[in-house]
């Protein structure tokens, strides 16, 4: 069941979570890094991303409001938190986003990577 919530505004977000997610994006990793220069400035088929988006307390990697669809990359640390990670897709999954993780070795192949996603996105906007 999808449920209609704002995600981009409107969200009673606590000021820390929101101070830590303007840190997140100042201190991107690499493979962040990697994937926010394919993503930004609508260049994948003209959809918009954000980083660091807060969704139902948590904090998407990357986040897309037209197509519903965050995105998780996933370093070394997500083999030792599988539960909170399991916790988040579900809270995150039970308003209609849907969570694409991706690990931090699959980005040595951004374009693959890049394909991936494009997948995942609506076909009704593609160019």
């Amino acid at each position: 069941m999808t449920l209609s919530r704002k995600i981009t505004s409107g969200q009673n977000v606590h000021p820390d979570k929101l101070a830590f997610a303007k840190r997140l994006r100042r201190e991107m990793t690499p493979a962040e890094r990697r994937l926010w220069k394919a993503l930004r400035g609508n260049a994948l088929d003209g959809f918009h991303f954000r980083r660091q988006q807060v969704i139902e307390g948590y904090i998407a990697d990357f986040y897309c409001d037209a197509a519903k669809l965050a995105i998780e990359l996933d370093g070394g640390v997500h083999q030792e938190q599988w539960q909170y990670d399991e916790s988040r897709d579900e809270a995150i999954a039970s308003i209609g986003v849907r969570v694409l993780r991706i690990s931090n070795d699959a980005m040595l192949d951004v374009e693959a990577v890049i394909e991936h996603i494009r997948q995942a996105l609506p076909s009704r906007r593609r160019t």
